[in-house]
């Protein structure tokens, strides 16, 4: 089913906004496949759009795109082998609740559950605990639209390092119509919220890692505080659903974020002192979850994000050059920097490739400045040997990107091969991946 006049999109922070002339949602795989066949036919290019959470412009398309919104839910389940078949429209909100119905759960999650399934993949959306890799990790079978309209199946079984390739591959293969993923059984987490100082937390950075399920933690700018994020499996019952506990907590850490933000926006020259105030503010508490409902967290605050995973080892050093560098520059930012960590992997296009890696995000409130801070952070990223997060704002090259991931140009050839008239590039991707444009 298509819409076919000129509408007007952008992603969830207003980084990105376009303009496509052709926009079709369709509801099964014939539709896709038809949509595909008619880009190809007519010379144009075609880019599917998830959620918009990307903040890089990897949705972003002047000619056609498509939303599967409407291609959504569970196909099939193996419970036995515990994995699942899921439409790629599907939302990991939804698909916690569906998998919980089937006494199932994902591994691991991100602290943000709005992502598509395939766009979630695509991208190398990871959640942070060192036994667990990126969502792509935990693909075991796609199914894809390639430029010839023809559905490919691959698995892990059958297909071995192509799907290494696939499943992590920025939606530049085909259109991912569906996702195999390998679960787990059902499970509770014991979540905690506490704050330590900064210094500590990093001396102590392996009895976390090793201590917990699951371990993050957050930094405030200007300040000595990280508040940390820790989980761990148990049997106990899941907390009661207590809603004035819930508002109190959504009102501190958006409500209070918003008045503070909002503050920092209008009066930039606070922002230190809104860092400092803020770091002491956040809540420190304990519940108990389900996984799906433990893992994520409600964020409702609309800011800007880059994101790079370094070598694990280098995260202590990496962090107090970044403090010595925003309190030297003076940046005007009371966004805390998000630490998470990741397993190594074997997907050819992930920052986690062959490596443990610890990934820092810097955000910026919507509304100010961030280009000079994201710049000068990144330099510090390219000194430990970061790797982009494909989801987040970066500027990195093919001539750079060629040295940071060692199948790089192993996955352009395959994307060449699969694609050669480029019909799911996009001006960034073209970029990207050093392509004439037509």
């Amino acid at each position: 089913m298509a819409l076919k006049r000129t509408y007007r999109w952008q992603n969830w922070s207003g980084s990105v906004s376009c303009e496509p002339h052709h926009r079709s949602r369709p509801l099964g795989i014939e539709e896709i496949q038809s949509e595909v066949l008619r880009c190809a036919e007519e010379g144009e290019r075609l880019r599917v759009i998830g959620s918009g959470h990307s903040f890089s412009p990897l949705c972003y398309s002047d000619e056609n795109q498509m939303s599967l919104d409407d291609f959504t839910g569970i196909e099939a389940a193996d419970l036995e082998r515990r994995r699942v078949w899921v439409r790629a429209g599907t939302t990991l909100k939804e698909l916690g609740s569906l998998l919980f119905e089937r006494g199932l759960a994902l591994e691991c999650l991100g602290d943000i559950d709005a992502q598509t399934v395939a766009g979630a993949i695509s991208t190398g959306t990871h959640g942070s605990g060192l036994s667990f890799g990126s969502l792509s990790s935990q693909v075991t079978g796609l199914k894809l639209v390639v430029a010839d309209g023809t559905v490919k199946t691959l698995t892990r079984d059958a297909s071995g390092e192509l799907l290494d390739a696939a499943a992590l591959s920025l939606g530049a293969l085909g259109v991912i119509t569906h996702v195999e993923l390998q679960c787990v059984d059902a499970y509770r987490l014991h979540c905690q919220t506490f704050q330590a100082p900064l210094e500590e937390t990093l001396v102590r950075l392996d009895e976390y890692l090793h201590g917990y399920r699951n371990f993050e933690f957050f930094w405030f700018p200007y300040s000595e505080t990280a508040q940390i994020k820790c989980m761990d499996s148990t049997r106990r019952p899941a907390t009661l659903w207590q809603p004035a506990k819930l508002a109190s907590d959504l009102a501190v850490e958006n409500g209070l974020m918003w008045a503070l933000s909002e503050a920092a926006r209008r009066v930039p020259s606070l922002s230190e002192r809104i860092s400092r105030f803020a770091s002491q503010r956040m809540p420190t508490s304990q519940s108990v979850r389900d996984a799906h409902q433990g893992l994520a967290t409600r964020r409702l605050l609309r800011y800007h994000q880059a994101e790079y995973s370094i070598p694990l080892d280098r995260l202590p050093m990496a962090l107090r050059q970044i403090d010595r560098l925003i309190s030297a520059l003076r940046f005007r930012v009371h966004f805390p920097l998000h630490i998470s960590f990741v397993k190594a992997d074997s997907l050819w296009l992930s920052p986690s490739y062959q490596r443990e890696s610890a990934y820092i995000a810097v955000h910026m409130y919507r509304g100010m400045p961030y280009e000079d801070y994201f710049a000068a952070v990144t330099d510090i990223f390219d000194r430990n040997d970061g790797r982009p997060h494909w989801g987040k704002q970066h500027d990195k090259t093919a001539h750079e990107l060629r040295t940071l991931y060692p199948r790089f140009d192993d996955f352009r050839q395959l994307r060449q091969e699969m694609d050669p008239r480029g019909l799911f590039l996009n001006p960034h991707l073209a970029d990207l991946f050093d392509i004439q444009r037509r």
